[in-house]
């Protein structure tokens, strides 16, 4: 059963994503490379884009932890990690804020090649409960639809959260009908 908050229509709806850059032209390389042909090496510059743009943001909190909206198993399986995870540790380093793994993905299929409305209904994580309210920062890759950042947050504002800021290198340009911004 879901309760009534966790409907995916429902979950996050106003909760803003930004991201460093619109998926186009060397950003959408780079991030290509990185999931589909083993390019770690260009985690460092995807994350000095993102901590860039937190530092542009006169508005960020003053955030205690970073942590990652986990991929699917089949493609961490596939891939022999988590890119958002990496991209995660490196902000967290360039900020010198722990990065520790607060969300858990179930088993649902990856958002890749999805249309948009099975997109919407994305993922569904749980949470690692929180000793105390964090004010936690939450790293992605790309952002189509925001389902999968909204459903992270969702997680961890259940699970004791403070305050939820949610971050991704890239998203859909505008006319793919993303509802993110680009910082």
């Amino acid at each position: 059963r879901t309760c009534p908050s966790c409907t995916p229509s429902s979950v996050g709806a106003d909760q803003p994503i930004r991201a460093s850059a619109e998926l186009r032209g060397e950003t959408q390389d780079l991030i290509r490379g990185l999931k589909y042909r083993n390019q770690r090496k260009v985690v460092a510059d995807l994350a000095d884009r993102l901590v860039d743009s937190i530092l542009a943001d006169p508005h960020a909190p003053a955030f205690e932890v970073v942590t990652w909206a986990p991929t699917s198993m089949v493609r961490r399986r596939q891939r022999g990690y988590d890119q958002s995870e990496l991209l995660a540790k490196a902000v967290a380093g360039r900020l010198g804020l722990r990065c520790r793994r607060l969300l858990y993905r179930d088993r649902s299929a990856p958002q890749t090649g999805r249309n948009r409305q099975e997109r919407l209904n994305g993922p569904v994580f749980r949470a690692r409960p929180l000793r105390r309210p964090y004010r936690v920062l939450v790293i992605d890759d790309v952002v189509t639809t925001g389902s999968t950042l909204r459903a992270a947050a969702h997680a961890l504002e259940l699970s004791g959260a403070s305050e939820v800021c949610l971050l991704a290198v890239a998203a859909t340009p505008r006319e793919r009908s993303t509802d993110s911004r680009v910082a």
